[in-house]
């Protein structure tokens, strides 16, 4: 810590972003109020060991240890302020004294402590809980502040982001629209035409932002930037105290979805199903490409909170970080929808994995009731959103021959001399015709059947439309996740 910075705080004494507490001994009660009024606002720095005029008195010695643990715990503590924030509590020498120092970063979300939402004015912290203005204010403030528009100025394409993943991502969009724009631009332009290079005005200066970290950074990258990032994909059914499957995806958001609904197909039933004009439609890829595009497209990203996806024998919950815009259960016939993460949200509707705002959740409503024999789904906005999809037992026991069969072929099939060189040549995305090609098969009947079938069926093999399985433009490629290479 700079001390100089300190004196400099110091002698300015309190204003909208500075605050003393002398806590000698023990924490001031009020310490939390103006924390979250300080994440409500544009953050501050906290001092304790100093006086309201500036004088310092410092902490005394025996109680430092003390002092800290509590902060710590108490600030970790849901009870006390929602949705938590993890900061940090450092001691400062300033002469023969010593005092605590605690930075608290603006946030995206709205805070409350001891359930009370408050708001830093000049030096004072307000309590706006019952000013239905003031909190409203507070909620769009909030909702003008995209963490995904962040500004990473030393992140460069060269060594930070692959190149790999804008040609995926070019390939994608170039099969829905054979004169897509990002097919005659460099990866530059391309990043630059999504909004991934910015400039930040107040901080004047130029760089690639969050989104274009997410959606292409190198693992390494991603981690340094979100240390926190993670999805839990956890199949819990029998071992209900642990889980019978998992896969932890700390990867970017392209390969994180690809991975995702693998898991989801591996685990869960996909019936039969039609709809008006007689089309073959697979519910389960309808239902949760939403719940999956769901938690990775509007997730806030400077949350901790883990994100998860839980397949129970009942249900399949989803949870994620979130910035809510009010509080309660989404019903989609008064539902307004707002974008979370705008950009991020954009770039997924160009590679097709993403509906239109608002559709996703009228879709999710409809194909549900199909799926889980008329339960509707249930969507709550909260600091933590959450999605559950009912389950209905029955799917499982008409689907398990089908399932048991797929299975055992997938496996038998997994020590085929074609399985390495499909999945190698896969790697790029190729068609029916290709594949037949690279491995000399012309009978399309028995490579359907005993070659391509059971490398999708046990995720080996993902599908570049999987709404439109039987598309004349459909391609297949190697799942990220697999490990047999």
């Amino acid at each position: 810590m700079n001390i100089e910075h300190i004196q400099q705080k110091l002698a300015a004494g309190e204003n909208v972003s500075v605050e003393f507490k002398e806590c000698k001994v023990a924490l001031n009660k009020d310490i939390y109020e103006t924390v979250c009024a300080f994440l409500n606002r544009a953050g501050g720095e906290i001092f304790l060991g100093v006086k309201d005029n500036g004088e310092v008195t410092g902490i005394a010695p025996d109680k430092i240890d003390k002092v800290q643990k509590e902060f710590v715990t108490t600030i970790n503590n849901a009870n006390k302020l929602v949705p938590q924030s993890y900061l940090t509590i450092e001691p400062v020498v300033i002469g023969q004294l010593i005092i605590l120092y605690i930075y608290v970063p603006p946030s995206s979300q709205v805070h409350r402590a001891n359930n009370r939402i408050f708001d830093r004015n000049h030096d004072a912290d307000i309590d706006i809980t019952n000013n239905a203005n003031l909190a409203s204010q507070l909620y769009i403030r909030k909702q003008n502040t995209y963490t995904e528009n962040r500004v990473y100025p030393f992140v460069t394409l060269e060594h930070d982001l692959r190149s790999d993943l804008i040609a995926k991502a070019r390939r994608l969009a170039g099969v829905f629209n054979d004169n897509h724009p990002w097919l005659n631009l460099n990866d530059m332009e391309l990043l630059q035409s999504m909004q991934l290079y910015q400039h930040d005005v107040a901080a004047n200066q130029s760089g690639f932002t969050l989104a274009a970290i997410l959606l292409f950074g190198k693992d390494s990258t991603i981690l340094s930037v979100l240390p926190h990032h993670k999805t839990d994909a956890i199949l819990r059914r029998v071992n209900l105290d642990r889980y019978d499957d998992r896969d932890t995806v700390k990867a970017n958001l392209i390969e994180s979805y690809e991975r995702l609904m693998a898991f989801i197909g591996k685990h869960l039933p996909d019936p039969f199903y039609q709809d008006e004009a007689a089309n073959r439609i697979s519910l389960r890829d309808k239902i949760f490409r939403e719940v999956v595009a769901n938690i990775l497209i509007h997730r806030e990203y400077s949350s901790p909170y883990p994100a998860k996806i839980i397949i129970e024998r009942d249900q399949v919950i989803a949870e994620n970080g979130n910035r809510p815009h009010f509080h309660g259960v989404i019903n989609p016939a008064n539902f307004s929808p707002f974008p979370k993460n705008p950009v991020i949200s954009a770039f997924f509707r160009e590679i097709g994995r993403a509906e239109e705002l608002g559709s996703g959740v009228r879709n999710l409503y409809r194909y549900t009731k199909a799926y889980s024999s008329g339960a509707e789904p249930q969507l709550m906005e909260d600091n933590i959103f959450k999605i559950v999809i009912p389950l209905d037992e029955r799917l499982f026991i008409d689907d398990k021959l089908a399932t048991t069969q797929a299975t055992t072929q997938a496996t038998t099939q997994a020590d085929s001399e074609y399985l390495t060189q499909i999945l190698l040549f896969c790697r790029t995305p190729k068609t029916r015709d290709e594949i037949q090609a690279y491995i000399k098969i012309t009978h399309r009947e028995y490579f359907r059947k005993h070659i391509l079938k059971p490398l999708l069926l046990s995720g080996k093999l993902l599908l570049m439309l999987p709404d439109k399985p039987t598309s004349p433009k459909q391609k297949y490629y190697t799942n990220p996740g697999n490990s047999s290479l």
